[in-house]
């Protein structure tokens, strides 16, 4: 087609000297003519095509989407500068628009659950062991938190031990708390060498280190948060436990200096009875001990946590959490099953969605949130109340060390000694600790 054009000009150059060419040129015209119609029209149909509908605006599959730059393994989490609200400390990036971690169903997936193996674990503490104390099933263990609508992010052990490079992240709480704590140093220390990694216990602080990372993961054993008569970390166990107001220094000292601070309380205040208040010291002979009414007692002393942080937490640089409340389930009745049992021999979660166990206070429920909301500092809420009440199997049950022998009737009644507060490891716990990953590197 092109050819023509350039060799038109030439040919009829000639033609004005040569009549004897008119019939080739003519027919030289025609076939250039005809050669241009057919273009005109190949044309006009290819611009109509260009403009219908399902080439203007692309189908569904291939429609634009504003999306967030890919980071693997991270869920439905989004990049940190989504939003013009400044990112936490810490943070890589933020949660999904609208989405509830704490709100779903439990799914059964043997292929991604367990986190980690027992076995594998030489941190976990004699009482959360259940495959060691012979426990016979293991579907405790498979279960994975499905949040409503979305997806948690994925637990990267690496980027975690990154992120606390040159910290200290410490944990502060009571035997579940330390559950907790235990459960994320499995998750994280088969990616630090052998030789680069030690736990230690000096009274009522045990610290996990990192030596490549020059990081150490902590926990605190402080029950009440504030002073009390159960502090002893491993004698503690009294009848008549007494509070000293909201005096925190004494466990305190041992928090400053953390950029990662999670702190629990709840089991210890659930005593049925009022709480006993010292107003002055443990060292007092004559002691000035009052009662108050538990949620008063309770929004006290986490007020008392709140000025502390305040104080010593610099939102710039650190971040703090609180845990809520971890359920029990001592009466089988509660769930619907009449056979005057407990959490012994439970094998599957409970499947209505709105069950809340009658042993779960919703007044202290309340108080956390009030009290956190009026915090200068922020302080994440790691709501894992609701997800646990579902999961009446990942108690350890009687499947644990037992510190004392056991008598003949506890031993023909193995309900009546199963401990249903407690959780064994690898389990229920380790999705706490998803929670809390997510809060504080995709909040």
């Amino acid at each position: 087609m092109m050819k023509p054009q350039h060799g038109a000009p030439a040919g009829g150059g000639g033609g004005h000297g040569h009549g004897r060419r008119a019939p080739f040129l003519t027919s030289y015209a025609l076939t250039l003519a005809f050669i241009t119609f057919v273009s005109v029209l190949y044309f006009k149909d290819f611009s109509s095509t260009l403009h219908q509908p399902f080439l203007h605006h692309p189908p569904p599959h291939r429609r634009h989407i504003s999306r967030p730059r890919p980071r693997p393994d991270h869920g439905t989490a989004t990049t940190a500068g989504a939003s013009n609200k400044p990112a936490p400390a810490m943070a890589v990036g933020r949660a999904a628009a609208g989405c509830d971690v704490g709100v779903g169903e439990w799914v059964y997936d043997e292929a991604a659950r367990p986190l980690y193996q027992e076995e594998e674990c030489p941190y976990i503490q004699p009482q959360l062991t259940c495959l060691a104390h012979g426990r016979p099933d293991t579907a405790y263990r498979h279960w994975r938190w499905q949040p409503r609508g979305c997806s948690l992010p994925s637990f990267n052990a690496t980027l975690m031990l990154e992120m606390l490079r040159g910290k200290r992240m410490l944990f502060v709480g009571d035997s579940l708390n330390r559950g907790q704590y235990v459960s994320l140093v499995c998750l994280l220390h088969r990616a630090i060498p052998e030789s680069s990694k030690s736990m230690e216990t000096l009274d009522s602080l045990t610290v996990f280190r990192a030596k490549d990372y020059n990081a150490t993961i902590e926990f605190y054993w402080a029950p009440f948060l504030a002073e009390s008569n159960s502090d002893d970390a491993v004698v503690h166990r009294v009848a008549d436990r007494i509070v000293r107001g909201t005096a925190i220094e004494k466990h305190a000292k041992f928090w400053k200096g953390a950029d990662v601070v999670v702190f629990n309380t709840y089991l210890w205040w659930m005593t049925g009875q009022k709480m006993k208040i010292l107003q002055g010291s443990f060292e007092d002979k004559s002691k000035d001990i009052v009662e108050m009414e538990t949620e008063e007692a309770y929004g006290m002393v986490l007020n008392a946590v709140v000025k502390w942080v305040e104080k010593n937490m610099n939102p710039k640089t650190s971040r703090v959490f609180f845990v809520t409340m971890s359920p029990t389930h001592t009466t089988s009745k509660d769930w619907g099953d009449d056979s005057d049992g407990n959490c012994y021999n439970q094998t599957t979660p409970i499947r209505d969605l709105s069950y809340w166990g009658p042993g779960t206070s919703k007044g202290l429920m309340r108080v956390i949130g009030e009290v956190f909301s009026t915090s200068k500092v922020p302080v994440g809420i790691v709501n894992i109340t609701q997800l646990s009440e579902y999961r009446k199997d990942a108690h350890t049950q009687i499947y644990k060390k037992q510190w004392n022998p056991l008598t003949p009737e506890q031993i023909a009644n193995p309900k009546s000694y199963a401990d249903c507060t407690h959780w064994c490891l690898p389990g229920l716990q380790d999705t706490w600790n998803e929670l809390l990953y997510s809060k504080l590197f995709f909040p």
